[in-house]
């Protein structure tokens, strides 16, 4: 019988003795199968939504799943956290262990793995407490569509703690997390020294501008709602230091929807730094209107080496863009050293096919380091989708092909479905053939912020820029010699910049340089080779399966 999702009025009848799993989804991923996976929506950030036409130069890393871990590390029951399992492995942990409760997070394309889940989890230990948690939770209906005892929708630490009685306002913990791995490119894993690996700090959740197709927003409350884990730039500064000795790190991947938006606690933060004399990286979310609240010395000091920009439209109404040159903007901060992502949604309403070529250009003539391309997506929970909703404009689309990398899930008042995915494909390719990869993208903007800080008066910002240096001086010489080859026919325009680029970095470098260049160029161009040739075949990459106890009896 079908048991419905109910409202907690209570507490489990163990408490904080409960022994707890949380779980991702099983994989594989990048495949399509009969549970929802589709291979052109696989696990890995990058690839999928932002390198993803750029072959053997496509950056591959994938991103642990950071709410279970966040819910893991703020109760004080005994808990296994399964990321990335496999079927047979979610299936063995049940069997070997005696859980109370089973807790998943999935996102909405994956709502058929969380129905087989639960009905595995009835099956085999029929003594659980399911709870489903994530974006999945949105799906209208999705009481009806899997077997779960609680659905949670929005802050599952605070959840968790209520129904282990556990205290529900204590300070939150942050686990330490490592941003990424199973980093590689052009056919090899990226070595730990050539990474600057960056640990994840997440400093809040939801987003007060919260623009209308945005899922993060919408799963915290939407527009105006947002909740701070960390207030102060002190608080935030005790923590990097704490993952800066613990993970052995001077990068941080800020999670923050808008982390430039809350100025007093940046600027906070920046004094911190400077009485600590940290020369740390820090990757940040920001819209242009944010970072205008600062002068480009600050952002310099505080670290700030890597934006994600929304670039949504010159023609759109988010006040996130309003009253801003974006272009300049973006140019403006690449000649000082910091990257960008520029984020561009393909689809929006005003779209034609009259106009939505110029407004490609338009996104890609910013020159970002690396642009992501979305679709126009009304995705469950968003104020988008309730608008599409009441207008009866919502296709009846299997919820597998819902994320924006696909086709339309909605009628549009100009471009069809099919045509949708054209457009989409169009974008990510004039991109990568106007701009050429992000790797060659990412080494001009290095080399500029060294050019134009190496000499600097304050010893802890020259230190940052020395450490891009030393990237370009070793490694990023010999990609972009094979980068010139590998593209020397298919895109000669390119092939030109990224040689002009790699023998500016010689003449700034010197001899030993551009001989470690060719030496290292002749083995990438190689293994770029060869990776193209898997790609062609259809080589596809997963993530590792991790499995962590905390506060652990055997049960």
């Amino acid at each position: 019988m079908k048991t419905y999702p109910k409202q907690l009025d209570s507490t489990h009848p163990k408490g904080s003795d409960a022994h707890v799993l949380l779980t991702s989804v099983f994989g594989p991923y990048a495949q399509d199968d009969e549970y929802g996976s589709r291979s052109i929506n696989p696990m890995e950030l990058y690839h999928n939504q932002v390198t993803r036409v750029q072959g053997e130069f496509s950056l591959r890393m994938f991103h642990r799943s950071w709410g279970i871990m966040m819910i893991q590390e703020n109760i004080s029951a005994p808990s296994t956290l399964l990321d990335f399992p496999t079927r047979e492995r979610f299936e063995a942990e049940l069997k070997s262990h005696a859980y109370d409760i089973v807790g998943i997070s999935s996102i909405v394309v994956n709502i058929g793995k969380v129905r087989e889940m639960c009905r595995m989890v009835r099956k085999i230990s029929p003594q659980s407490v399911i709870v489903v948690g994530g974006h999945v939770t949105a799906i209208p209906g999705i009481e009806r569509m899997i077997d779960a005892d609680y659905i949670v929708r929005g802050d599952g630490i605070a959840w968790m703690r209520r129904y282990l009685g556990e205290g529900e306002s204590a300070p939150i913990r942050h686990p330490p997390i490592r941003s990424g791995f199973g980093h590689r490119t052009m056919g090899l894993r990226l070595p730990r020294r050539l990474l600057s690996p960056a640990a994840t700090i997440i400093s809040s959740v939801g987003c007060p501008l919260g623009c209308n197709f945005c899922t993060t927003s919408a799963f915290f409350g939407g527009k105006g709602k947002f909740l701070n884990f960390y207030e102060t730039g002190d608080k935030l500064y005790e923590l990097m230091e704490d993952f800066e000795r613990r993970l052995r790190v001077h990068s941080f991947f800020m999670m923050d929807e808008n982390f430039l938006l809350y100025r007093r606690r940046a600027m906070q933060l920046l004094e911190c730094m400077e009485r600590g004399g940290k020369s740390w990286d820090l990757y940040v979310f920001s819209s242009a209107n944010a970072i205008r609240k600062y002068a480009v010395e600050e952002l310099v000091a505080m670290g700030i080496s890597w934006i994600w920009l929304g670039l949504e439209s010159p023609n759109s109404s988010y006040a996130k863009l309003q009253g801003t040159d974006t272009r300049e903007l973006a140019r403006e901060l690449r000649a000082h050293g910091i990257k960008l992502l520029g984020s561009t949604i393909v689809g929006l309403e005003h779209h034609t096919p009259e106009n939505i070529e110029e407004e490609i250009d338009y996104a890609v003539s910013h020159e970002t380091d690396f642009h992501q391309f979305m679709l126009y997506t009304p995705v469950p929970g968003t104020p988008l989708y309730s608008k599409m909703d009441e207008q009866r404009k919502l296709l009846d689309v299997d919820l597998s092909d819902i994320h924006g990398q696909f086709q339309f899930n909605f009628e549009h008042p100009a471009i069809s479905r099919e045509d949708s995915k054209k457009y989409l494909d169009r974008a990510f390719w004039r991109d990568f053939e106007r701009n050429g990869p992000s790797l060659y993208r990412v080494c001009r903007t290095a080399l500029d912020g060294w050019k134009r800080y190496k000499h600097h008066a304050n010893e802890r910002i020259r230190r940052r820029f020395q450490r891009d240096a030393a990237a370009l001086k070793s490694a990023y010489g010999g990609m972009l010699w094979a980068i010139e080859r590998q593209l020397k026919w298919s895109n000669a325009e390119i092939s030109r910049r990224v040689r002009d680029l790699r023998r500016e970095i010689g003449m700034e470098f010197g001899i030993w340089t551009r001989l470690a260049s060719c030496a290292v160029g002749s083995l990438l161009l190689w293994t770029a080779r060869r990776e193209r040739k898997r790609l062609e075949r259809g080589q596809t990459y997963e993530p590792k399966t991790f499995v962590e106890r905390r506060n652990w009896v055997s049960g």
